[in-house]
């Protein structure tokens, strides 16, 4: 069983910078491949960003390359999302999630865990 925890949410202004972390519990942490995810109102959730459980295999949407950087410390089992440049679209709630999948995957249905979420809100 694994059980994760989010924070660093909050309210920014268009421009600013936020970091998100993600707490986990559980064994095996360092084993699994970690996602970011987020949901806006009225909107489906959507793939964020992607890491592999040694760090070397990383994936972004799109819509966040160049402005979002995903890392972990597995000796701390934290993943980590560093949200720079951000937009008034990047307001959502941020779920942390992880995945019992031997790969890096985008699709939600590929992970197991979810955390309750941290509300990020980008002011324009």
């Amino acid at each position: 069983q694994v059980q994760l925890v989010e924070s660093g949410g909050g309210l920014v202004q268009a421009g600013g910078s936020l970091r998100l972390s993600c707490a986990a519990s559980g064994r095996f942490f360092s084993s699994y491949p970690m996602g970011w995810f987020r949901q806006a109102p009225g909107k489906e959730r959507e793939f964020v960003a992607a890491i592999s459980w040694s760090g070397d295999t990383i994936k972004y949407a799109d819509s966040v390359k160049g402005r979002f950087t995903i890392s972990r410390d597995n000796a701390e089992n934290t993943v980590f999302l560093q949200m720079n440049s951000l937009k008034p679209e990047d307001t959502a709630v941020y779920y942390c999630a992880a995945s019992m999948q031997a790969y890096v995957r985008e699709e939600r249905l590929q992970y197991d865990y979810w955390g309750q979420g941290t509300q990020v809100t980008v002011s324009s």
